[in-house]
């Protein structure tokens, strides 16, 4: 039975929230590398982007003659590099997120730019208890950000859905669609997620996803219900 009154659905995205960030650092690297300059336009432009699209946005922020595609091709053989030293793992605490996830009687999903065998079945597998056994993980890379189209996929409001991500594009979608944000901006000293989702009006972030516990669920549920969540928000 469920411990929340508005809530049916928490999706997770997976890299930054469920796995560690391969993603960002790579992304400054390549960027740098290139003779780009690293900016808050670049990260945007390229994070939450289809890969096509984040590679034609890396290629004009370091104007390279390459397409999107050679881009974004040129860009995984960089992180592959990087995930030598970097290995993808899951994030410490993300069972014990999903298990308090469980107390509370949510149906739980999660959600990334990769196919589902790659970002859930490799890193995540050991975890599928968890998940709604249906559909644990969603591909949104042919629609990113894909908040509006998993609320569609699972038949709930948008005020019945509570997304974590680290990235602010996707807060920006789900107070647009009036669904439930909890952030966990990407923080190194590269990023610009912090102040962007201060920006956005992100009424809770958090630095860990341990610190996402039953009394901070029930926060946002109750302003969801309220329709407060976004209240006064900019």
């Amino acid at each position: 039975m469920s411990k929340l009154q508005k809530i049916k659905l928490v999706a997770l995205d997976s890299d930054g929230v469920l796995l560690n960030d391969t993603y960002s650092p790579v992304i400054e690297r390549f960027v740098k590398k290139h003779g780009g300059e690293y900016t808050a336009a670049v990260e945007r432009g390229v994070w939450g982007s289809p890969q096509l699209a984040a590679g034609q946005n890396m290629a004009l922020a370091c104007k390279l003659p390459w397409s999107g595609k050679e881009t974004i091709d040129a860009f995984f053989e960089e992180r592959a590099e990087y995930l030598k030293e970097h290995p993808v793992q899951a994030t410490e605490g993300a069972e014990e997120l999903l298990a308090t996830l469980r107390e509370a009687g949510v149906r739980v999903t999660s959600y990334g730019g990769r196919n589902r065998e790659y970002s859930f079945d490799k890193f995540l597998g050991h975890l599928a208890e968890y998940f709604d056994p249906e559909t644990p993980y969603v591909d949104v890379n042919d629609f990113r950000p894909g908040t509006k189209e998993i609320i569609k996929q699972f038949g709930y409001q948008a005020d019945e859905v509570l997304f974590v991500d680290d990235i602010n594009r996707v807060a920006e979608v789900t107070k647009a669609l009036g669904a439930a944000f909890i952030g966990i901006p990407a923080n190194a000293p590269h990023n610009f997620q912090v102040q962007e989702m201060e920006e956005t009006g992100v009424r809770y972030t958090v630095e860990d996803i341990r610190h996402i516990d039953l009394e901070l669920l029930k926060k946002v549920d109750e302003e969801s219900a309220a329709g407060t969540l976004w209240a006064g928000r900019k």
